[in-house]
């Protein structure tokens, strides 16, 4: 990489490492400019994936008081998203990059219409939702982790639309979830593409540096909105990650 394609890399990822935390998406970032200085597709998601994992745990360090109370819910879901996380990189690894993706705006859009009639849904589902959180929200986050091992863009968009609908917290204690297991699914990707992938460690150094400090960034803007600001925030960038999927 030249210097300046080395500054861009690191700028985008700061970046992607505050909307990540804040929101999700921010692979959206940092994946097109991975290509744009020539890595290969493959290379470029595994090289991304890599980096980006410092930036998940700074966001959750970040969020670290929103998450007391919370570690014995964590844990069972962490096994969700470890192995639909695994599960993902496989797929990713071995079939061709256009069988998987032709799902990924279907569920990106689910997810946006999820995040928007949050409120109802939780309403009528209110009654029930002891009865429904654990077995469906472990195989929801399961299969939503599977995604994220394969293509990390707006993954803390469908685990935000998940849990809120099945569980009673508020959005700033979802959110500190999300990054937790967003930081789960990527290292989970992670240990199985160090082995057998391609990967450029010059990008990944830049790329885990600049988001573990735009996470922090984002963990102390994201603590600030509302819970109807964060719900705007996240179907306003994840409708602009469907967008990019659709023409890309």
């Amino acid at each position: 990489m030249t210097p300046w394609e080395m500054l861009a890399v690191f700028a985008t990822s700061i970046g992607a490492g505050a909307l990540n935390t804040v929101v999700g998406s921010g692979t959206l970032i940092t994946f097109p400019v991975l290509l744009a200085i020539g890595l290969p597709p493959v290379t470029a998601t595994v090289t991304n994936a890599l980096g980006l994992i410092p930036g998940s745990i700074s966001g959750a360090i970040g969020y670290r008081r929103e998450l007391r109370g919370q570690s014995r819910r964590l844990l069972r879901l962490s096994v969700a998203a470890l192995l639909g996380g695994l599960c993902g990189a496989v797929l990713l690894l071995t079939l061709p990059a256009t069988a998987f993706e032709r799902i990924v705006p279907v569920l990106v859009a689910l997810a946006l219409v999820l995040v928007v009639l949050q409120p109802r849904i939780t309403k009528l589902l209110s009654h029930r939702r002891r009865e429904t959180s654990g077995r469906g929200l472990f195989a929801g986050l399961l299969l939503a982790g599977v995604y994220g091992g394969y293509f990390a863009a707006a993954q803390g968009i469908i685990y935000m639309a998940l849990m809120g609908m099945l569980l009673d917290e508020t959005p700033q204690r979802l959110n500190a979830a999300k990054n937790v297991l967003v930081a789960v699914v990527n290292a989970a990707a992670a240990l199985l593409f160090l082995f057998v992938a391609d990967y450029d460690w010059t990008a990944v150094a830049l790329i885990a540096t600049g988001s573990a400090l735009g996470g922090r960034l984002g963990a102390e803007a994201g603590r600030r909105f509302s819970p109807a600001t964060l719900r705007f925030l996240i179907v306003a960038v994840g409708g602009i990650a469907l967008v990019h999927l659709l023409v890309r």
